[in-house]
């Protein structure tokens, strides 16, 4: 990629190794409660959380997030759309990317992946997609940390 190039990564990926099982980790990122905790305001989630289900994720100042699950295999795999560029839309065609979340065991811990993919279809021009994607990355790092605090301590 040549250092002018503005347009926007292909995906997103962020990896962590958590001592903890599991089981414990998937609680952290399907639990209404767990995921208010990591991935909000502190209150649970509300919504529907199975697959074709909308929730609303309350990011505080960043904003109000309703996205719509897309697909969970219990302990495996968990992934939904969101509009991370446009708080308080719905996600649709053009302004949502796709997060997933993959498990796996790890010796006695978990390794997690979190991949965020779609960016180019965001419409909007090529360097504020870039420049979501780079918010989105930076963000994420943050919040690998915070799942594997919370499974970790919650763990005990």
């Amino acid at each position: 990629m040549r250092s002018n190039d503005i347009s926007p990564p292909a995906q997103i990926d962020k990896e962590i190794h958590i001592d903890a099982p599991v089981e414990r980790v998937w609680a952290v990122l399907t639990e209404p409660k767990q995921i208010g905790r990591w991935f909000g305001n502190g209150d649970p989630v509300e919504g529907d959380l199975s697959p074709g289900g909308r929730v609303v994720f309350d990011h505080s100042e960043n904003g109000v997030f309703p996205s719509r699950i897309e697909k969970m295999e219990p302990h495996r795999f968990f992934s939904f759309w969101w509009p991370s560029g446009f708080p308080g839309e719905e996600p649709v065609e053009g302004n949502a990317t796709l997060v997933e979340f993959t498990l796996t065991p790890d010796g006695a811990g978990t390794r997690l992946r979190v991949t965020e993919r779609g960016f180019s279809s965001v419409d909007v021009p090529p360097a504020p997609q870039r420049w979501l994607a780079q918010r989105n990355s930076f963000g994420w790092g943050f919040k690998v940390e915070e799942i594997r605090e919370l499974a970790e301590q919650d763990a005990v």
